[in-house]
Order: structure tokens, then C-alpha cells, then sequence
């Protein structure tokens, strides 16, 4: 019977939609709350679960009390085993409760550690097992910059389960990645690499590692920025942008305060919300007949929406249609790729699904290439 170690950050990703770009350090997670953030990392574990539920009687699960994995799993059906009861309360986590976790899974020599978190989760794992162990990370957090984690909670299981079952035993040390959160929030992006993780790989399914972009892209950020201004923005209408130096060359040829890293609104080429949470934009979006979004993919990953972008959620994206949603995408970007298709995961399967199949995605002065979002 093989082992599989499950960690569960509850806290992961809470800032995501109330706009504080990530939950490290209690102070940023009790303002998380306070503004009602709510937990999202179990309901993503359990996504994830669901597709080992064909292997439930081949494997055994060692996981941690209450929110740390145990709940979970239960109400997933499977028969834990949980380690560290009294020591791990399972509410309130921090980052040394994961640490502690992690190498306790190391002891047990578990066959795949399975966690639900975001970078900062990867970089605790990481400090704890190093390459010793296969782990695989399921996407979960508000900053998902390395490349250990499967392109959405069911890939990460499908992963999971084709890795235990042996049908897949290719495995490679992927990147840790981690951001200054304090810089972040300023609009200072400072990636740092942490480590590697030994993963499961499985390219459709895994992510890869985020790819900024080069300086010499301004020109054509700026040919970008043209075209939305001149060709596409309409009067009355609610803009939203997204975080992402593309889209932000919009809001500068506007001549506009603007959040790099956050959502901002501009309607009738005016700011009307800088920095936004998913309650600010819902309240936005009510006062307005129409609504269109401005998104740019992530460089190397090729996420859409779910990833650095959570205010824009799916309460949110029910009121943009799917041909008032402008993706806007550098050559070097669309190159990055390599041919792999754009991604959403937004945690909403009807969500996905309006917004999945071959979109335009503008790349210049009225230039287009039609490419595939799944």
C-alpha cells in the first residue's frame, strides 16, 4: 500500500480576493479577516482528492488534525491516519506548524507529500525535506510563482494518482520560487529562488515557473496599450484591469494612477477604482450596464485568471461575456509558451468553461493571434 503525505495551508490564498496579494505574517492575515477573507485551500485539497478516489483502498493517507488535512479527508471518504495530535491544533496554522509537518512526513517515509498552499507553503516544504521526498504541490495560494504545483487541484490529483499507481515515473527538481510580499504590495515584483523540489512531472499537468518580461518589450506594450484605447474602449463602459505590465501600459497611455500588481477600473477613460477587492469590483460591476476585462497571461505559465488575480473572481466574471473579455499578449509572452495552451482555474468549472476554447489575443496595433484557453 503506498503512503501519501497530505498538508493543508488553511490559510493559503486568503488575501487573494480582498486584494492583499498574499497571507504571510499574522498581521497581514488578521487584516485578511478582518476584511472578510475567507479560506479556500481545503475546498482545493478536496478538488484534488476527488481524483484518488479510484485508488482509495491502494493507498494510505498521513495527513495532520482539523484543517491541516484531516476534515478534509474525511469528508472525502478516505480513513486517515493522523499524526502529531496535540501538537498540531490544526486552526490558526503558521508556517512552523508546515515545517513541523513536513519532516514528520519525511520520518515516515511517505511514497508523494501532497500540499495545498502557495509559495510560501513550497518554501517551508522545501526547507524541510529538500529533494528527498516526491512532493507535489496543489495550486492554492494568492502568489504561485514556482514550478511544483499542477496546473489546477484535479490535474495535481490526476498527477498524484497516475504517480502512486506507477503508471507515471518520471519526476524532475522544479523550482521554489518566493516574492518579497511588503515590496509586492508597493508594485516591487523581487522573485528569489529558494530551492527545488523533486515533483512528479507530467508536462500538461504541471506548471511551469513564471517568466518576467524583458525591457524591450515596452515598445510593443505601448503598440498594445494604442490599439485598447483607440479600437476597443467605448464610452459608459467599466473597464477592468488586471495586474500585469501589459495591461498596465494601458492605464499609463491613459495618463492614470494605476496598482501594477493589483485591479483597477476606468470607465469613460477616467479612474474609478485603484486597487480593488472582489467586494469592490461587484459593487463596480452593479452600477454598470456594461463591463468588459483586460487581462494579460502570466509569462512562462500561461494563467489567465486564478493565479495573482483572484479579486477578479468568479462572482465577478459573471458579468463579463466572453467577447468582452481582451487578452492582451506580447510576441516574447505567446513565444514563452511554447505552444502550450492558456489556463484557468478559477475554481469554478462553469466559470472555466465560458471562458475555455480558441480566443483572439491582441499582440499589437490591430494584430491578432487566435490561440487555445483550457
Amino acid at each position: 500500500m503506498k503512503k501519501l503525505g497530505l498538508i493543508i495551508n488553511p490559510i493559503a490564498g486568503m488575501g487573494g480576493k480582498v486584494g492583499l496579494k498574499g497571507t504571510d505574517g499574522p498581521a497581514i492575515l488578521a487584516r485578511a479577516l478582518e476584511m472578510g477573507a475567507t479560506s479556500h485551500a481545503p475546498e482545493r485539497a478536496a478538488e484534488a482528492l476527488e481524483k484518488l478516489l479510484d485508488i482509495k483502498e491502494e493507498i494510505q493517507i498521513l495527513t495532520f488534525p482539523g484543517d491541516m488535512g484531516e476534515r478534509v479527508a474525511k469528508q472525502k471518504g478516505f480513513s486517515p491516519t493522523i499524526l502529531l495530535k496535540g501538537v498540531i491544533s490544526g486552526k490558526n496554522t503558521t508556517c512552523e506548524d508546515t515545517i513541523f509537518a513536513a519532516k514528520e512526513l519525511l520520518k515516515q517515509k511517505v511514497d508523494l507529500l501532497l500540499f495545498a498552499g502557495g509559495d510560501g507553503t513550497a518554501r517551508d516544504i522545501c526547507e524541510s525535506v529538500g529533494s528527498q521526498l516526491a512532493v507535489l504541490g496543489i495550486p492554492s495560494g494568492v502568489k504561485i510563482h514556482s514550478a511544483v504545483f499542477g496546473c489546477s487541484p484535479q490535474q495535481a490529483g490526476e498527477v498524484a494518482q497516475l504517480y502512486l499507481k506507477g503508471q507515471s515515473t518520471q519526476k524532475k527538481l522544479a523550482e521554489v520560487m518566493d516574492i518579497d510580499e511588503d515590496l509586492f504590495r508597493s508594485g516591487v515584483v523581487t522573485a528569489k529562488l529558494y530551492g527545488y523540489l523533486n515533483i512528479p512531472f507530467e508536462r500538461r499537468r504541471v506548471q511551469r515557473l513564471k517568466a518576467g518580461s524583458p525591457a524591450s518589450e515596452e515598445a510593443v506594450h505601448q503598440a498594445i496599450a494604442d490599439h485598447i484605447i483607440h479600437n476597443e474602449m467605448d464610452a459608459d463602459t467599466l473597464y477592468i484591469i488586471g495586474p500585469g505590465t501589459t495591461t498596465r501600459a494601458v492605464m499609463s497611455a491613459l495618463n492614470l494612477d494605476y496598482s501594477l500588481l493589483g485591479v483597477d477600473c476606468v470607465c469613460n477613460k477616467r479612474l474609478v477604482g485603484k486597487d480593488l477587492s472582489e467586494e469592490a469590483l461587484l459593487k463596480l460591476c452593479a452600477q454598470h450596464k456594461k463591463v468588459k476585462l483586460l487581462i494579460t497571461p502570466i509569462g512562462g505559465q500561461g494563467f489567465l485568471l486564478g493565479r495573482g488575480n483572484q479579486q477578479i473572481s468568479p462572482r465577478v466574471l459573471h458579468f463579463v461575456s466572453r467577447d468582452d473579455l481582451f487578452v492582451l499578449c506580447t510576441p516574447a509572452k505567446l513565444c514563452s509558451l511554447e505552444g502550450s495552451p492558456l489556463l484557468i482555474d478559477t475554481g469554478d468549472t462553469p466559470i472555466n468553461q465560458k471562458f475555455s476554447g480558441y480566443i483572439h489575443l491582441i499582440t499589437g496595433y490591430k494584430e491578432y493571434v487566435v490561440y487555445k484557453v483550457r
